[in-house]
């Protein structure tokens, strides 16, 4: 991750070298074919779509002459489409280094940059190697541990603890704040909240984060004063796991008309890309195997299942929306499947 962030070329297995487009140096880097995501391949109207199931899916495209970063960034991010609207035309090609592409996509998205990348660039540079077997390790949560645990008093509830986790090769630190006296006579009210730097802090109108963190706060110290307890997961995912800079990119394509799930498309992304079997396993170590969530997505609950947490009941979460964010909770209840009347 710290190679893509600084714009070097990665070498894996199998696989030739990849130069994150995003941020490579400015200079005279240029190649034939690019790695994109299937959702972007899709918006560039590709006819060959063999891995259209899979958004994130990686596709090998070729275009009729070398690319350069100047024209690969336009290719790669689609706020620069009605900027630079005649692309291509491309053609799909054979990708024999599935495994290899994968990973440095799914590398891409959590360092937080566009998912494209120059193939066997010239020049390429030295490059930094990273197996698929890496990447997997980074995102094992079996990895995760908690790295300190003490009282934080809250405005909602003064007699709070923090736990606050951390894995090897990860720099997101996630956070687990424990309202009420933790029993095990008592199922706890459980919220996973997504990090939302624009709606947790600033405030934001555009989402419901703000609003949702702290009535979910309020209702879990609502549960303490009658004996029982609550848990928020608050996860370094920000954008569902896309990253702020890339969810920015989102908010503009909104601004040009997309809804929030075609916006992430769009750039490339999966409409989710939350990692959700590191919640289950910070539960784990809280010993909190069993729980009552608070959501209004019945996919949240599958994936806490698929992960081995029991959810003994779905606590409904809704908020009022408000003219900034209708479009948005619409999205969510008619595309997303979000319980909202």
């Amino acid at each position: 991750m710290d190679a893509l962030r600084h714009g070097w070329p990665l070498l894996l297995p199998g696989a030739p070298p990849l130069l994150p487009v995003e941020t490579a140096p400015d200079g005279a880097a240029a190649a034939p074919r690019l790695l994109i995501s299937a959702a972007r391949a899709a918006t560039l109207k590709l006819a060959n779509q063999r891995d259209a199931a899979d958004p994130h899916a990686p596709v090998l495209i070729r275009d009729v002459a070398p690319v350069d970063l100047v024209t690969a960034r336009a290719i790669a991010d689609p706020v620069l489409d009605l900027a630079t609207p005649l692309k291509g035309p491309f053609a799909s090609e054979p990708l024999p280094w599935q495994d290899a592409a994968a990973a440095a996509l799914e590398l891409a998205r959590i360092a937080g940059i566009l998912p494209a990348f120059l193939v066997d660039p010239l020049p390429a540079g030295e490059a930094v190697e990273v197996t698929p077997a890496d990447v997997t390790a980074l995102a094992d949560p079996a990895r995760l541990f908690i790295a300190t645990r003490t009282s934080l008093p809250v405005a909602r509830a003064e007699d709070a603890q923090i736990a606050v986790f951390r894995a090897p090769d990860d720099l997101r630190e996630h956070v687990a704040l424990i309202i009420g006296q933790q029993s095990s006579e008592r199922v706890p009210l459980v919220r996973l909240h997504s990090e939302c730097l624009t709606g947790d802090i600033l405030g934001s109108l555009r989402c419901d984060c703000g609003p949702q963190l702290d009535a979910a706060l309020a209702a879990m110290a609502a549960e303490a004063a009658n004996g029982g307890w609550g848990v928020l997961l608050y996860l370094r995912q920000e954008g569902r796991g896309i990253g702020l800079v890339n969810k920015m990119r989102a908010y503009r394509l909104q601004d040009q008309g997309f809804d929030t799930l075609e916006a992430n498309n769009r750039l490339g992304f999966p409409a989710e890309a939350r990692d959700f079997p590191v919640a289950a396993r910070m539960l784990d170590l809280l010993g909190a195997p069993t729980i009552r969530l608070l959501t209004n997505n019945p996919a949240k609950v599958a994936a806490l299942q698929a992960a081995g947490v029991t959810v003994a009941e779905r606590v409904p979460h809704q908020l009022p929306a408000n003219p900034h964010n209708q479009r948005y909770l619409d999205t969510k209840r008619d595309a997303a499947g979000h319980l909202l009347v």
